[in-house]
């Protein structure tokens, strides 16, 4: 059967799915789109239904051109959160968030819910693909277990299985979702063979490996590698600073040497969905094999402890005016997680509002990319507040401004000049008396 449907994908004479339009979802649609196949877009947030058939982007990144061509342009192609379509698709790619429950232990409940909406309407020989990053073992011990029960019919022969994970990069010019190899692992032979010729039509290069707890892996070796290496600077950092020592100064010197060295960079915490969130994925699975897994966690304690480090910094800084936190009025530079992008997902920034507003601090937000703070799971309080301006930072309005993220549309001398303090966690500001690293 498996033969079959790789002729038909090389003829594009396929629909492909793709459940979760986010940050995942909504590129690769667009890119199998873009190169022929039919496509169906599902969410279940009705709010990104109608902005998609309206041929609007809710992503900054994606051109609202590709979006309108794509679902109002396109006979073929819809949106829809009317799960009852899955039986129109030949492939189904599963791209839902992952994130973790208030133990710090994974949140499945997003892939299961989806499992349990689409079983009813899987045809005979569909494709199914979770790329959602998750533990090594969910592809076959949960999707496969659950789709099984629920459709009557049997993974490997009914219905085909494999995991591929994600690797976007939002805002990342030069690797587009394209442009990024892809890790493939199938639950059997044929699983892997059609998976991999369907990505092989619009990934540059797609990497077989041996099954799906492999390739389940390789995205939390990926991300925990980041996490370890962001925790070793932020410590680096915290060290350097009481020797009077510039860890950015430190890190443009290093990274030099031409072998032997990678360049990671400090910040005020970690943010997007992956590195905060990933590494507690596979500790919790080992501790079913009775390992602890001393190093991921030590590294996320320190990234996770960064706020407070920040918080603790601006203190000492404005005791030197003989100011304290409570009733100051701080501004925060940057509400998204990274620079050049709105993805506000576990933004660090949200974190640092927060324990402001603890210590009795008054606090606004400068963020071009976000003008409105969107509704987010864990700061639920702050959707609505809009981003003031540069024009608003008039002389003396502010006490502190902290640069989160440092966008490069921001002219951060400017906030220099008018701010009294500048707390910088990302080395955006030129050396001047009232910049403080943190």
């Amino acid at each position: 059967m498996h033969e079959g449907i790789i002729a038909r994908i090389k003829e594009k004479d396929f629909t492909v799915g793709v459940i979760g339009l986010g940050y995942v979802g909504l590129p690769i649609l667009l890119e199998f789109f873009k190169v022929g196949f039919r496509v169906i877009g599902f969410d279940i947030d009705e709010s990104k239904i109608q902005q998609l058939r309206a041929g609007k982007s809710y992503i900054r990144h994606i051109p609202e051109e590709a979006v309108a061509q794509c679902i109002m342009g396109n006979p073929d192609g819809t949106v829809t959160s009317d799960f009852s379509q899955v039986s129109r698709c030949d492939a189904i790619l599963i791209c839902v968030p992952t994130p973790l429950n208030d133990h710090r232990d994974p949140e499945l409940s997003y892939i299961t819910t989806t499992c349990e909406k689409i079983a009813p309407y899987i045809p005979t020989g569909q494709l199914l693909v979770l790329e959602s990053t998750t533990y090594p073992g969910t592809t076959e011990e949960v999707v496969v277990g659950l789709l099984e029960t629920l459709s009557s019919k049997n993974a490997g022969t009914d219905f085909f299985v494999a995991y591929s994970p994600e690797r976007e990069d939002p805002g990342n010019q030069e690797f587009s979702t394209a442009k990024i190899p892809k890790v493939v692992g199938g639950i059997n032979p044929a699983s892997l063979a059609i998976a991999q010729a369907l990505y092989n039509e619009i990934i540059c290069e797609t990497i077989a490996v041996s099954d799906c707890r492999t390739a389940e892996a390789t995205k939390l070796m990926e991300n925990i590698f980041r996490c370890v290496n962001i925790a070793l600077v932020n410590e680096l950092k915290m060290v350097f600073a009481e020797m009077d020592i510039n860890i950015w100064e430190v890190i443009h010197a290093a990274r030099t040497k031409p072998f032997g060295f990678m360049p990671f960079y400090p910040g005020p915490g970690l943010g997007g969905h992956c590195i905060p969130i990933d590494p507690f994925y596979l500790t919790w699975k080992a501790k079913e094999y009775g390992i602890s897994t001393k190093f991921i966690e030590l590294a996320g304690e320190i990234n996770t402890n960064m706020p407070a480090y920040v918080i603790r910094q601006t203190m000492l800084v404005l005791n030197r005016f003989q100011k304290s936190l409570n009733g100051s009025r701080i501004v925060l530079v940057g509400l998204s997680y990274k620079k050049n992008v709105d993805d506000v997902r576990e933004s660090p920034t949200f974190v640092l509002w927060q324990e402001l507003l603890k210590h009795g601090a008054e606090v606004d937000y400068l963020d071009p990319f976000c003008p409105v703070v969107t509704h987010t799971r864990d700061h639920p309080n702050l959707a609505g507040v809009k981003s003031v301006t540069i024009d608003d930072l008039s002389k003396g309005r502010y006490d502190v401004a902290i640069i989160a993220t440092a966008h490069d549309a921001i002219d951060y001398s400017e906030i220099a000049n008018r701010v009294t303090v500048v707390i910088d966690t990302r080395n955006a500001c030129a050396d001047a008396e009232n910049v403080y690293r943190a």
